[in-house]
């Protein structure tokens, strides 16, 4: 037999240095990671053991690895990996790797490149897709030695040719990423079948061990299922064809899919990608429930109606409604970013002024007719309006891509036609968010209007996107402008109030949700609250802006100044290059510059960053700093009213965030030492 796993590089992707049999690691996921990473790197397939253990549990911070039957694969894709590779323990005892039934005695680390080609990822896939076997699973709790769990790992990536079998009337064909010509059939109608696309963040095991759990259960209830992998292994679209036919969709994901618009006007059921691993049967049968009743799921492709939070693992309506929530403010921010910062350019030539006379002095002048104050005037108008106009689409951009969340496509004109109403009538951030959500909703109900088939083809195009607007616009324009605006116009008028001891409040309540998730729907919402009110002639938006702005500038300059100036040795060499990078990161407005630091403990650094952020959120209010431009951090410095005191806020936050989590690291305990990382210290290979 030839060796596969040997392709592409110049060693096999497990070997018996790399297995550890009936052996303690540890008492948690992360000592058996740390052993792993370390045996791996012993071996020579890594060259930085803190780095591979921190891409691992980066990973299993976005979801457990534990799967039901004992089983755990936690895995990742690392620079600090040098050629793919297996990492192998069974378990004495067992740990906890959030698998649904219970402890995990089998753990696999997957560990590959971060350019790994396209042969590596497939052999990787192929062994995660064998852990669904359990005459597979059986044979590794049996193995005597490390050489058997290599031939056993070998034959499920290179499986002996099988026998062709006679030719036998066989029913519709199960496939997996795989474009497959229906087979010639005497029937009268062809048997209905599901179609479905699994993702998981790194594509690596997830997407394939739901992809054929799904095909297994297809197999039990006599249903065809087309699995679409959208892996790191490459895979290809199913067949328009297939999806046109399709009874019903599943996606099994944890990150967006990719093309999306495919699937519309099929009914859904959505999950994260495990549910498909643990739940196959029970995601089936609501896929089946779905194409029976149409009305059982949305077209949307993010939830079915009959969802919830519970233990099913299908997305709920408050998640739903948080996902929709951040997607329309997901494509807001680059309308603000754009915006904002011309309009702050536009000060920085032409002065604070000139936001009366820009529209004037651009329509009447030119660069061979310039206006009073020269060529910096002129450049500083034009900027300024072009600034205005991109900054004008924020609100019904949000809304826009609200509805879009929704109804795909054809709430994408409702939807921004309800954003602009808002603007219209003076309801604004708080009119678009519920314009969108309006606008979505009747485009999405429209959308499941049975129609004969000639007129299908309007639907999306014209039919809704006409009759959702008409519904939208007059719902805002006759009952529900006047009461946003009212509603609007008051919470303009509470924060303008705002002074002293209140508006100090509102600062640290920014500066703590501007740090608690780095990014994160939380971050989120605080920086969209702050970007809506954004008006140059309104102060105390501008002092909100300039709390938020400072806040998120605090995690990543923190964690920059813990691990590179006054405590390195309490971070991984990893993270002292993280560290680095923090600094422009943090000083450019970047909080996400932090997360490599949080996912590896956030039950340290997140509340010591959330403290900082406090500090210097309320220190902004307090020293009425303000701010004109959304983004840039320092290098708006331009644009920032009271940039001494915005500095001293933002040194006292990073200083008091930093000392807070040198302080944790040193005294709470979370994790083996520096020391357990050794190699020598690992147990050796029964």
């Amino acid at each position: 037999m030839s060796d596969p796993t040997a392709r592409g590089s110049g060693s096999p992707i497990i070997s018996p240095e790399l297995i550890s049999l009936d052996t303690n690691l540890g008492s948690s996921k992360d000592d058996v990671i740390r052993a792993l990473a370390a045996r791996l790197t012993a071996a020579g397939r890594a060259d930085n053991a803190d780095g591979l253990v921190e891409a691992a549990l980066a990973r299993e911070a976005q979801s457990a690895t534990g799967l039901p039957g004992g089983i755990a694969i936690p895995h990742c894709r690392s620079a600090a990996v040098t050629s793919a590779s297996l990492g192998f323990a069974r378990l004495d005892p067992k740990v906890d790797f959030g698998a649904p039934d219970g402890l995990a005695d089998l753990v696999f680390l997957i560990a590959a490149p971060e350019g790994a080609g396209a042969e590596h990822m497939k052999l990787l896939s192929s062994l995660a897709r064998a852990l669904v076997r359990p005459e597979f699973v059986t044979s590794l709790r049996d193995a005597s030695t490390p050489d058997e769990v290599v031939r056993l790992v070998d034959e499920v990536l290179s499986p002996a040719p099988a026998t062709p079998a006679p030719a036998s009337p066989a029913p519709a064909s199960v496939s997996v990423g795989k474009q497959v010509a229906e087979p010639a059939t005497t029937e009268p109608a062809a048997p209905r079948h599901i179609v479905a696309v699994t993702a998981c963040p790194t594509g690596i095991a997830h997407t394939y061990m739901a992809a054929d759990s799904l095909v297994a259960a297809g197999e039990r209830a006599g249903v065809t299922v087309h699995v679409e992998t959208q892996g790191s292994s490459g895979s290809t679209a199913l067949a328009p064809s297939v999806i046109a036919s399709a009874a019903a969709v599943i996606f099994a994901t944890d990150v967006g899919v990719k093309g999306r618009e495919r699937f519309a006007g099929k009914p859904v059921v959505a999950s994260g990608v495990k549910r498909a691993i643990n739940e196959p049967d029970k995601m089936l049968a609501e896929a089946l429930r779905a194409a029976d009743n149409p009305a059982a799921a949305t077209v949307d492709g993010t939830t079915a109606a009959t969802a919830d939070d519970g233990d099913t693992g299908t997305v709920g309506f408050g998640t739903h409604l948080r996902q929709v929530l951040l997607t329309g403010v997901s494509y807001m921010i680059p309308f603000v970013a754009a915006g904002g910062l011309l309009i702050a350019l536009g000060f920085l030539l032409g002065g604070y002024e000139i936001s009366g006379p820009a529209q004037d002095i651009v329509l009447n002048n030119s660069l061979t007719n310039l206006p009073d104050g020269g060529l910096a005037t002129y450049l500083g108008a034009v900027l300024f309006q072009i600034g205005s106009l991109a900054f004008s689409f924020l609100v019904p951009a949000l809304a826009g891509y609200i509805a879009f969340a929704i109804a795909d496509r054809p709430g994408i004109a409702p939807g921004f036609t309800a954003g602009a109403v808002a603007v219209f009538v003076g309801a604004g951030f708080i009119g678009g968010l519920v314009g969108g959500l309006i606008a979505g909703v009747v485009a999405l109900y429209i959308g499941r209007i049975a129609v004969p088939q000639w007129l299908r083809g309007l639907m999306p195009v014209v039919i809704i996107p006409l009759f959702a607007t008409l519904v939208v616009g007059a719902l805002m324009f006759l009952v529900l402008g006047r009461p946003l605006a009212a509603i609007t116009s008051g919470l303009t008028d509470w924060l303008n109030g705002l002074s002293g001891s209140s508006a100090i409040l509102l600062g640290i309540i920014l500066g703590l949700m501007m740090c608690f998730d780095l990014g994160g729907p939380v971050n989120k919402a605080a920086y969209a609250f702050a970007v809506a009110g954004l008006n140059v002639d309104d102060p105390a938006s501008l002092r909100i802006m300039a709390a938020v702005m400072a806040a998120g500038m605090v995690p990543p300059l923190a964690m920059a100044l813990a691990s590179t100036v006054l405590r390195p040795n309490l971070f991984s060499e990893a993270e002292r290059e993280n560290g680095k990078a923090a600094w422009l990161l943090g000083s450019a407005f970047i909080s996400e510059g932090a997360i490599p630091f949080a996912a590896a403990d956030p039950f340290r650094v997140i509340p010591s960053m959330m403290a900082g952020g406090a500090v210097t959120g309320g220190l902004i209010m307090a020293f009425n700093v303000t701010l004109s431009a959304p983004h840039g951090g320092i290098f708006v410095a331009f644009a920032i009213g009271g940039i001494g005191w915005f500095l001293v806020s933002l040194a006292a936050g990073t200083v008091v965030a930093a000392l807070a989590v040198v302080a944790a690291k040193q005294f709470i305990r979370s994790g083996p030492t520096d020391a357990e990382l050794d190699p020598e210290t690992v147990p050796a290979a029964a």
